[in-house]
């Protein structure tokens, strides 16, 4: 992630930023395909609130599947409410089964007004399916938990 500075220059905007601009000779030509960022707080609070959700979730499912524990797995956690949300394409997988898989939330896969719109749904999505029941008052309940969550990044 680069910034544009006051003179024009664009400049490292994070740690991981500057440490990939520092391995860099002095005067070394590079390529670079600039897009305008998404807003990165705003991603972070949309993951802050399936860390959340996750935390609060208890599966009701067998502890064992063939003799191998089952534990809860965040990444499948996180897709599983993306595709409760609606925000999934249909796929045959390859036993011509079809399965949904979740859109992609990177920031190359969509622009702030969709990602504001997967946002939205999402937080629908975990409040019906896990934050109600673990005990929030609302969906605005659940949403001043995250932003005090996000001050202590």
């Amino acid at each position: 992630m680069l910034v544009k500075t006051p003179s024009g220059a664009l400049a490292p905007a994070d740690e991981a930023a500057r440490e990939l601009v520092g391995k860099l000779k002095t005067g070394q030509w590079v390529r670079a395909t600039v897009r305008r960022a998404r807003n990165v707080r705003f991603h972070r609070k949309a993951f802050a609130l399936f860390k959340l959700a996750f935390d609060a979730w208890e599966p009701v499912t067998p502890l064992e599947y063939k003799g191998m524990p089952v534990a809860k797995d965040f990444d499948r956690f996180r897709k599983d409410m993306t595709i409760l949300a609606g925000f999934y394409k249909p796929v045959f997988n390859a036993h011509g089964e079809i399965r949904l898989e979740p859109e992609s939330l990177s920031f190359s896969a969509m622009d702030e007004n969709r990602f504001e719109t997967v946002f939205k749904a999402v937080l629908n999505a975990v409040w019906d399916r896990v934050l109600r029941a673990a005990g929030y008052a609302s969906k605005a309940d659940v949403e001043r938990v995250i932003n005090e969550l996000m001050r202590f990044e």
